[in-house]
């Protein structure tokens, strides 16, 4: 059996709509009605017409579809977890809250703001304290408005995204438990990572620098802080496939982001910043015959990995989500 054909012809006959994170492997990427990034996809496949949308990414992807527009049938090929969105639950987070309150810091006087990688759940409780969902795209005018609050911003979960725009705003930021008095910070990050962005080191610059002298460096800001000091560019997956199309094709570039996604950009002159292929486990999970049997379960009548968010956590979710909108 041709999966790719049987795929083409199941997409023909359902009411369907098949999302694809940029992440994805390319077999499944090329078979995708929509591309992008997570909240380019949560926006755009919340607005389709189809009964069906048949997410193909990470879990709390599916879930931000079905936080936005809870009427849709969200499904997924692989309930694969983002390990960032891993490392922090609700638990973990009114922990990390007990610890701010031992330094002094209220809960009044903190404003949470979550990264979109992170859980329903945990968006959820970052919108019952008055929090904002942000992205890597529109983290800085997030931050910017949350400060007027006067609060401090607890981040979470990645350390790197909160570091890396405090530094790039001039402001004092700390990772809870480094050793750092919070009381003396604006931004306080929960210790979390990207394990693929995580890859990308500062000797692997100055390797590409001492090969080719007029290379350009563009990095992801889930990077390590010290990478990202020493990068020409620093963007969101979006900026990072718009500033790199647009370069010259004799331009030279080295590219600290996933690999599958790098890869797609262009024939020549591009380079992965690592001398390990940084792929992320998780997005890669994803198969044509996850895909396939997926869109035969709608055939059947007995949709498989449906996505379900209870109605109080789509409710406080979705107005943590609404402000960013509103922000950005």
């Amino acid at each position: 059996m041709d999966l790719k054909e049987e795929i083409l012809k199941l997409k023909e006959k359902l009411d369907v709509t098949v999302v694809a994170h940029f992440y994805q492997k390319d077999e499944v990427f090329e078979l995708a009605d929509i591309t992008g990034d997570s909240l380019e996809l949560a926006k755009k496949a919340s607005t389709t017409n189809t009964e069906f949308i048949v997410f193909c990414g990470v879990g709390f992807m599916g879930q931000s579809v079905k936080i936005i527009a809870p009427q849709k049938r969200v499904l997924m090929p692989r309930i694969a977890c983002c390990a960032m969105a891993k490392m922090i639950d609700v638990a973990y987070f009114d922990d990390n809250l007990a610890k701010l309150n031992s330094y002094g810091i209220s809960n009044d006087d903190i404003l949470p703001i979550t990264y979109i990688n992170s859980s329903a759940e945990v968006k959820a409780r970052v919108g019952e304290m008055g929090g904002i969902v942000c992205t890597s795209s529109n983290a800085f005018k997030i931050i910017e408005q949350g400060l007027k609050s006067g609060k401090k911003i607890f981040f979470v979960p990645d350390r790197c995204l909160g570091q890396n725009f405090a530094i790039k705003m001039g402001l004092k930021s700390c990772v809870l438990g480094d050793g750092t008095d919070p009381k003396e910070c604006d931004i306080i990050c929960y210790d979390g990572f990207c394990s693929v962005h995580q890859l990308f080191t500062p000797e692997d610059i100055d390797f590409y620098r001492a090969k080719y002298p007029d290379i350009i460096v563009a990095v992801h800001p889930e990077c390590d802080i010290k990478v990202v000091a020493k990068a020409d560019f620093v963007g969101s997956t979006s900026q990072l496939i718009k500033f790199i199309k647009e370069l010259p094709e004799d331009q030279k570039v080295v590219v600290g982001t996933e690999y599958n996604m790098v890869n797609r950009l262009r024939e020549k002159n591009t380079y992965i910043l690592s001398s390990t292929k940084p792929e992320c486990p998780t997005m890669n999970e994803t198969t044509l015959q996850d895909l396939y049997d997926t869109l035969k379960s709608i055939e059947d009548g007995k949709p498989t990995n449906e996505i379900f968010v209870d109605e109080k956590t789509v409710k406080y979710a979705k107005i943590a989500l609404e402000r960013m909108f509103e922000i950005s």
